[in-house]
């Protein structure tokens, strides 16, 4: 018989309706470890649930996603993931992981609380580093009691890249990266991408800067490892049990300075690298292109995102949830 996991809800940050718990964790080479789990109910009671995790430099904000997931009658979850947003603890290094699979244990748990609190069908979703997450976890637990599907939001399926560095640099940063967890490598990432998502700069977003930082120019070679050691297995090959839809946006560009392709594109991973490595996995796979999305496509513009909403909807009917 499974122990009731005992859970204690407040209130969080992001207003009315949502409530935040904190899942206490396994100590890790930092000391202490929480992750926070965060819901929004639907209106009436339902079965059906959502468990959101989100990507690198992150944390869950994105009130407009869980609201229509609730209209939609499902019931909304995110996870904080541990040293991330509401569950980065003041001894810890931000966003700082060995391996991914160090997140199974805070997914697991709140699948279990989702399962513990009447739910029998689970949408998994992840974006960015959080659909490369969820991917792998939902590969490696077919028999999930819970999982019914996959939704990735711009996964992060491979570096951006040349072709040359991913072949001879990338693997070796990753093997220096198991011996020196915390050297420095430049993230090459877009400056305008939260410029361009965020009210006070040229979006329409509110969001905690010091959770999604405006620039981080260097990451850690241990996220290096980590990634390329998911990725590995993602290249050579994965089965899913469960139907999956791969979103992304049509294209991928690299704006030196802020200008409309930072509002109309995939300013931070390669669309075509998506692609290429969704045909890797078996199974029911759906890819779905949105015209003019961002990397996170629930944060494009209106006109955008009602169209991410559309496809996900749609496809969710047709799978049955």
């Amino acid at each position: 018989m499974t122990t009731k996991i005992e859970v204690d809800y407040q209130p969080d940050i992001l207003g009315a309706g949502y409530e935040q718990a904190t899942l206490d964790l396994p100590n890790d080479y930092e000391g202490q470890v929480v992750a926070t789990l965060v819901r929004k109910k639907a209106a009436k009671p339902t079965k059906k649930a959502v468990l959101y995790i989100h990507g690198f430099i992150d944390y869950f904000f994105q009130t407009e996603m869980a609201e229509r997931f609730n209209e939609q009658g499902f019931d909304f979850y995110a996870l904080d993931l541990r040293k991330y947003g509401r569950s980065y603890l003041p001894h810890q290094k931000y966003y700082n992981v060995h391996s991914l699979s160090e997140y199974d244990a805070e997914i697991t748990q709140a699948l279990d609380i989702i399962g513990q609190e009447s739910h029998d069908a689970v949408l998994l979703c992840g974006h960015s580093t959080g659909g490369l997450t969820t991917t792998l976890y939902a590969a490696h637990h077919p028999d999930h009691p819970l999982i019914k599907a996959l939704w990735a939001n711009s996964p992060f399926y491979d570096f951006n890249m040349s072709r040359l560095e991913k072949k001879f640099a990338i693997p070796r940063m990753a093997a220096m990266g198991k011996r020196f967890p915390n050297l420095l490598f430049p993230s090459r990432l877009n400056k305008w991408y939260v410029p361009s998502l965020h009210a006070s700069h040229h979006g329409e977003w509110n969001f905690n800067l010091e959770w999604k930082k405006v620039r981080y120019p260097m990451v850690r070679l241990s996220f290096v490892h980590a990634i390329h050691e998911a990725q590995k297995e993602l290249h050579q090959g994965i089965q899913l049990s469960i139907p999956v839809l791969i979103m992304h946006s049509h294209q991928t560009t690299y704006p030196r300075k802020f200008n409309r392709h930072a509002q109309s594109s995939d300013v931070i991973l390669e669309v075509q690298d998506m692609i290429q490595h969704a045909r890797k996995i078996s199974g029911d796979v759906t890819l779905c292109e949105i015209h003019n999305g961002l990397h996170d496509l629930v944060l494009s513009e209106k006109a955008v995102r009602e169209q991410v909403y559309q496809q996900l909807f749609e496809w969710l009917h047709t799978k049955g949830l």
